[in-house]
Order: structure tokens, then C-alpha cells, then sequence
């Protein structure tokens, strides 16, 4: 039973919430965010993401007070965008409604990870070290992957705006939205059921049987696409590209031409700019160009395959990580596209030196 205390806690945070966010300055900043996309010249959005909530509990301010499990998780939600707004002296994106998406279920494509030796440095870590089994192995496997089916839950649409209506009341709009951005990193889900050595292994000594492992990906992203552009609306709207804002001027108000697509192969940072381009870029790039934008990139360095990312047409935005030359990409990128730069988060998390931030 969710207690009339409960709901006073949660509506209080929202009401508070919903007061800093529709000001002023947050306007001026969404404004900076969609200038930086539109590629004209502004002061560049600064954003704080990633963050490690369970190490960043000052004064108690992220301490819940609420029991039901539902409601506790609506209370931290806007216990931590309070956090960030009081706190953290960055731009932010955040919105005067709260968001739901439309939900849908998925058979999966008939495949799990199976992880052994899992090393963690602490139980509230969700980052952990694993050792992956390749269950993708013997080339039969891949007979019986299969593409996921996609079914509506509008049951779990209404049970869910009614959770959120009743909780929080009129303290702040509750919206349902449809989904956007879209990610796409196949060999990001590859890489956990295979491990990544046996993927460097075949690049040499069966390219063919990565080809069409990674063929069944992009096989089933485009079902997944096809079916949110039929019975989905998607969001343009959507206010994050994960640690990069979305905003961008003149999208169309339907289908996946309304919102952006991310592509990223972390575990490519090793391989060579035409490895890449055969394996990743040559596989995702119709996928990539169904939508009105792309960005790419994630944790692996892009400097010396910035050229191979161009060729995906409606690139708008490309990814400059710690581990990259911020020159070179620079130099290369210029001012066609938005240099999404990563600074080292080691330089905040093991010893905090402020003219090593300043410099970099």
C-alpha cells in the first residue's frame, strides 16, 4: 500500500523540481544545446553524465524516505536531478514534465550471456569485471538465432500512467512518449556473448562467419525499426543522445526521420580504420541513414578513422574519447560536425588535481 506520506514526499520533490527546471536560464541552455547541433557557433555545452550516484550521497540529499519499492524509485529520480542542479555547476537538459515511454516486448533473439569469475569492487557497483563464454563458437549456433518478434503492451502503457498520475498528482505532468533516439551497437552485443578475443581471432581466420553474425543484428534492428515507425509514435523531442544532448532544428514530426541514430563499436578501439569500415561502418550505415542524424562514437578512440566515419551521410555529431587525440580529431572534423569531447574522468576519480582539469 502506497501511503498518503509517501505521495507528499515525491510530489514535494517534483513541485520543486518542476519550479527550477522552467526557468529561464534552462531555456537559455536547451537553446545553446540545439545551436551546438545546429553547428552554429555558441558556447559549448558542458554535461556532466555517468554519474556514480551511490558514491555522491552529501548531507543525506539522496537518502530515500519512502518504503514501496515503485514509489521509492519515482522519489530518487528527482532526488538526483535536484542533486545535479544544485550541485553540479554544468548544463543540463532537464525537462518540466516527466517522461514515460510507450512500452513493447521483445522474444530476443534467442540468445544469452553466459559470464563466469565475476569480480565486482563493491555490491552496489554495477560496473563489474567478467569472463565471457562464446556461445557463438560453432557456426550451427547461428541457426538458431532468430529475429525477435515485437508485441504492444498498452496494458503496461495504462497500469504505468496510473501508477505516475496517482503518485505525484498535479505536482508535475505526466507524459507518454515514443521512443527515440535509437542505439545500435551490434558488436557492443556481440562482444558479451562471444568475449573480444575471439572476435579479433576471426577478423583473420573467419570474416565470413562475423559477417553474418553481425547480419543477424542488423537484420533484427531493422524489424525493431520497422516496427516502431508502424505502431510507435517517435519522440522528437527526446532531450539526451546518452551524454550529448539531441537537440537539432528543422526534424520532420514523424517516423525515424524525427529523431537521431547513435552507432558506437567500443571494442573496435583496437582494430584498423579498414577493419571497421568492413565489419562495423559497411553494416550499419543503411541502418544509420533511416533517421535524420547520426552520432557516433563512445569510449573508443576515433582519431584515426574519423575519414571511415564520414562516410555514413547524415553524420551530424562524432564522439572524441579520453584515449583519442582531441587534435587530430579536431583537425579532422572541423566544422562540418559537432566534436563531442570526453575528458578523462581518472583526472576526478583517483587524485583531483584543478590545473589538470583547467588544461585539458
Amino acid at each position: 500500500m502506497i501511503t498518503q506520506k509517501e505521495k507528499q514526499i515525491v510530489r514535494d520533490l517534483a513541485k520543486q523540481y518542476v519550479e527550477i527546471v522552467s526557468s529561464e536560464r534552462q531555456a537559455r541552455m536547451k537553446r545553446r544545446m540545439r545551436d551546438t547541433n545546429d553547428l552554429c557557433p555558441t558556447r559549448p555545452p558542458v554535461i556532466l553524465d555517468e554519474i556514480p550516484w551511490y558514491q555522491m550521497n552529501v548531507d543525506d540529499a539522496l537518502t530515500p524516505l519512502c518504503t514501496d519499492e515503485g514509489v521509492r524509485d519515482v522519489e530518487m529520480h528527482f532526488r538526483r536531478a535536484l542533486y545535479y542542479l544544485k550541485y553540479f555547476k554544468a548544463d543540463n537538459n532537464f525537462e518540466p514534465f516527466l517522461r514515460v515511454g510507450r512500452a513493447y516486448d521483445s522474444t530476443g533473439n534467442g540468445f544469452s550471456v553466459k559470464a563466469a569469475n565475476i569480480k565486482r569492487t563493491d555490491d552496489q557497483n554495477n560496473i563489474v569485471s567478467r569472463e565471457l563464454e562464446d556461445v557463438l563458437e560453432d557456426e550451427s549456433a547461428l541457426e538458431r538465432m532468430h529475429v525477435p518478434e515485437f508485441t504492444l503492451r498498452p496494458d503496461k502503457d495504462a497500469s504505468r500512467m496510473e501508477f505516475f498520475t496517482d503518485v505525484l498528482g498535479d505536482s508535475i505532468p505526466v507524459k507518454l512518449c515514443g521512443r527515440g533516439p535509437f542505439f545500435f551497437s551490434p558488436w557492443d552485443k556481440i562482444t558479451y556473448l562471444r568475449g573480444v578475443e575471439p572476435i579479433m581471432m576471426d577478423m583473420y581466420d573467419r570474416p565470413e562467419y562475423l559477417h553474418a553474425i553481425v547480419e543477424k543484428y542488423v537484420e533484427a534492428a531493422n524489424a525493431e525499426l520497422d516496427f516502431i515507425e508502424r505502431y510507435l509514435d517517435v519522440d522528437p523531442d527526446a532531450p539526451s543522445l546518452h551524454c550529448t544532448p539531441a537537440g537539432v532544428s528543422g526534424l520532420a514530426h514523424n517516423g525515424l526521420c524525427a529523431t537521431w541514430f547513435r552507432g558506437m563499436a567500443q571494442s573496435f578501439g583496437i582494430v584498423s580504420p579498414a577493419m571497421f569500415e568492413e565489419f562495423e561502418v559497411n553494416h550499419i550505415r543503411p541502418i544509420a541513414e533511416r533517421f535524420a542524424y547520426s552520432y557516433y562514437g563512445c569510449c573508443e578512440p576515433l582519431d584515426n578513422k574519423i575519414d571511415v566515419i564520414k562516410k555514413i551521410s547524415n553524420l551530424r555529431k562524432i564522439g572524441c574519447s579520453p584515449w583519442a587525440s582531441v587534435e587530430a580529431c579536431a583537425e579532422q572534423i572541423g566544422s562540418r560536425y559537432v566534436l563531442a569531447r570526453k575528458p578523462n574522468p581518472a583526472n576526478v576519480a583517483i587524485r583531483t588535481d584543478p590545473e589538470v582539469i583547467r588544461r585539458e
